[in-house]
């Protein structure tokens, strides 16, 4: 059979498209298909690490991100080398520049940067490596400030006087400081099993709550008490406790000394109310109840100071105000007054009663107001003044000159015959009068005499002294006649009288200035 050249040309078209067609499907069998997944060729995680399949950058390393800026990943060949040849100025165009054997190292450009790129081919693809020293040394200096600061914490937390501890939600404890491991040794015995210190599930039923609570056995001793915080989180609770043993040794300090107090109060027979810096009534005794005459069960009830008052007013117990549109600022001044410790009134009451009512500050804002019972001591006081009175009247109504001295020689009582007689009131004079003073008035109207030296004397001496007279003479020419008498309590007491018949007969029993010294003090013994 003879073959045209029509067929000859056919027969090669046929064979040099079927050996174009082996080619193409070698060539694709050796290249991986683009959705095929990627070989995992061996990555450093510490290392910022690119794989290429030619221009096309099939895995990074997470770290290598931040290396196209804005966080965004290099997604081909040029934006890599884009981002890195600042750094690495030989950074090559195109991966046929990187040796397929002995592949590419690269240093960083700037002195004393560690960084350095390598480029090697894993078969068909091309790994690109940055190895930063800098980024290793920042990681190891961080995890050693970690491990420092955690190593600080530890050691604060455990040279903390306060026992701390953490519990899961069951209310077991998870963890705890040194000091709370220290309070459970000495809480239990030695090889006992140790206990949880508080029952703390119970103890803090809120979320988030502050309590009081004791710990310890029973047979330990006196009990601890501490101010238990809880903290609630996700992992549990975390407790602190701060010891107050001495904060609940000074409250029964406190409460024992109010109840001293308190005693010593209920025998005292002066009425005692004491207000608060709310002004409400904080203490009170029994005399109180027994002046004003105010329910127990009133008081009791703690009322305010104006409310306290407005009762005594009401019971007559104080002096009815003359206004009662002004009673309120009235009481506003009581207070203001008590508040400095100004005030001090006597209430004068309708049933004759006398009370000495006076206000005192006391330390943070009270007000303490003392009511107390003077009805006898001014009833006394009132008759003693109406029988000085009645004395004094007495006095006046003698015809005689009197004038009384004092055991320290000042002048205490005169009557009206003294103050004509010698034209002088020594009632009158705001600082008290001398015996020295006096004889010097009475010699002024005198003829020169030695009595009143004499008289002097005598006022002055504090025993052995007796009655005696003496005769002296007015520069008007009347004669008067001069007695002297001891009195109770060192005082003496100096008459004048004018001369008569029954004068001078009174006067002929008793020693005269002319007889000796010494005669007279024997007459008196």
């Amino acid at each position: 059979m003879v073959i045209g050249l029509f067929e000859w040309i056919l027969l090669s078209f046929i064979c040099f498209a079927a050996a174009l067609g082996a080619v193409t499907l070698l060539t694709l069998g050796n290249r991986r298909k683009p959705d095929a997944p990627p070989p995992q060729p061996p990555l450093i995680e510490d290392d910022q690490t690119w794989l290429f399949d030619g221009a096309q950058l099939i895995q990074a390393t997470p770290s290598s991100r931040h290396q196209a800026g804005a966080g965004e990943l290099p997604d081909s060949w040029d934006s890599l080398r884009s981002a890195l040849v600042a750094r690495f100025p030989d950074f090559p165009d195109s991966q046929d520049q990187v040796s397929t054997s002995r592949g590419l190292r690269l240093t960083a450009k700037t002195p004393g940067d560690p960084g350095v790129l390598e480029f090697e081919w894993l078969d068909s693809l091309l790994r690109v490596r940055l190895i930063d020293d800098r980024r290793r040394k920042i990681e190891a200096n961080l995890t050693r400030a970690l491990r420092d600061e955690l190593a600080n914490l530890r050691n604060t937390v455990n040279r903390l006087p306060y026992p701390i501890w953490r519990t899961d939600d069951a209310g077991q404890v998870t963890w705890s400081n040194a000091a709370y491991n220290r309070l459970g040794r000495e809480m239990h015995r030695e090889g006992e099993v140790q206990a949880p210190l508080f029952p703390t599930p119970a103890l803090m039923p809120e979320r988030d709550s502050t309590r009081r609570v004791a710990a310890g056995r029973p047979d330990a001793g006196p009990k601890r008490w501490f101010d238990v915080t809880a903290i609630p989180d996700e992992h549990g609770r975390l407790y602190f406790a701060t010891n107050v043993d001495a904060v609940i040794e000074a409250e029964n300090a406190q409460r024992n000394f109010v109840q001293t107090l308190a005693k010593t109060f209920a025998q005292l027979s002066i009425g005692l109310a004491i207000f608060d810096r709310r002004r409400q009534l904080a203490l009170f005794n029994p005399a109180l109840v027994d002046l004003t005459a105010l329910p127990a069960e009133f008081l009791s009830a703690r009322p305010t100071l104006l409310t306290f008052f407005d009762r005594l007013r009401d019971q007559r117990i104080m002096p009815e105000p003359k206004n009662y549109s002004s009673w309120r600022h009235q009481m506003a001044d009581l207070v203001a007054a008590a508040s400095d410790g100004r005030y001090h009134e006597t209430w004068s009451l309708p049933s004759g009663s006398v009370f000495s009512v006076s206000g005192r500050p006391h330390p943070d804002g009270a007000i303490a107001f003392l009511i107390e019972d003077i009805t006898a001591e001014i009833t006394l006081t009132r008759r003693f003044r109406s029988d000085l009175e009645q004395g004094q009247a007495i006095l006046d109504r003698l015809d005689d000159a009197i004038a009384v001295f004092s055991a320290d020689g000042h002048l205490t009582v005169t009557n009206a015959a003294y103050r004509k007689l010698w034209s002088v009131d020594p009632e009158m004079s705001f600082a008290e009068t001398s015996v020295i003073e006096a004889t010097r008035c009475w010699q002024k109207k005198c003829r020169a005499s030695p009595v009143w030296g004499e008289i002097r004397d005598f006022v002055e001496l504090r025993e052995n002294r007796s009655d005696w007279w003496a005769q002296v003479q007015l520069k008007s020419g009347e004669s008067l006649a001069c007695h002297v008498h001891p009195i109770q309590s060192g005082a003496a007491m100096v008459v004048f009288s004018r001369i008569t018949t029954d004068v001078m007969a009174s006067a002929m029993m008793q020693p005269h200035l002319d007889q000796p010294a010494e005669s007279r003090l024997m007459a008196g013994r």
